[in-house]
């Protein structure tokens, strides 16, 4: 299917690795110009390398005010995709102030700055626009030690809603994907272990995690105008993990 994304731009965060590298990459393939945000310099210059016409940002979207810095002069930007995240996985007896602060500074606080720089852009071209947040199955379903990260992405599952209502009248649509455990290099390390994984896939009807292409899909689904009647939902990328 034609998504008919070809000489937009697009700013993606967390764009250093993972979700956030493929759907840089997904998007340069389909003609978008992108501006990828990411706080590790050589995973930009590798990316700048690979996907040649990259914008490379660098900056540790924590810090609000670097942010606002780094982004204040990036110019029209019509999609946005905010992807940066950790994950410090404590139980909820052991959690520290450090990481409870990182985890809700990164995956959650840094959306207000970056979205609010797109928007207003957007919003003083008199021009539509869509806001892709990737969220998590964790923001709706307990899972051990998961206790910051997951109040941070309930969180950010409420902040979507939010923005979309208030941003809807300006034509600019915000909405939040979900997925479960998604094979990046750094999740088939933590889920190789068959005795950790067995769990896991045992809630997941469709018995397998899912791969990176699989949640960029949807991404470049929802930035598209192919999405144009959807604002405000959830879209989970879990293989049925939900409705067990």
């Amino acid at each position: 299917m034609e998504l008919g994304l070809a000489g937009r731009r697009a700013l993606v965060t967390g764009a250093g690795k993972g979700i956030g590298r493929s759907t840089v990459q997904a998007l340069h393939a389909a003609g978008v110009h992108v501006v990828a945000v990411s706080r590790t310099q050589d995973d930009l210059d590798s990316l700048v390398r690979e996907c040649p016409g990259v914008e490379p940002v660098c900056v540790d979207l924590g810090d609000w005010e670097a942010t606002e810095r780094a982004l204040g002069g990036v110019g029209p930007v019509d999609l946005l995709v905010n992807n940066a995240a950790v994950a410090q996985l404590q139980p909820f007896l052991g959690i520290t102030k450090e990481a409870f602060d990182t985890t809700f500074n990164v995956n959650l606080r840094a959306v207000i700055p970056v979205s609010q720089i797109v928007a207003r852009g957007l919003i003083a071209r008199k021009a539509p626009g869509s806001i892709v947040n990737v969220s998590s199955v964790a923001s709706q379903r307990a899972l051990m030690h998961h206790s910051a990260y997951s109040a941070a992405k309930a969180a950010m599952d409420m902040l979507t809603k939010v923005m979309a209502l208030e941003l809807a009248p300006h034509k600019i649509r915000v909405n939040a994907v979900n997925p479960t455990v998604v094979m990046t290099a750094m999740g088939k390390i933590n889920w190789s272990d068959p005795q950790k994984s067995r769990a896991m896939l045992g809630r997941i009807p469709l018995g397998r995690f899912a791969e990176v292409e699989n949640v960029v899909d949807v991404i470049l689904f929802l930035l598209s105008d192919r999405s144009g009647m959807t604002t405000g939902s959830t879209v989970p990328v879990d293989g049925g993990f939900l409705v067990t």
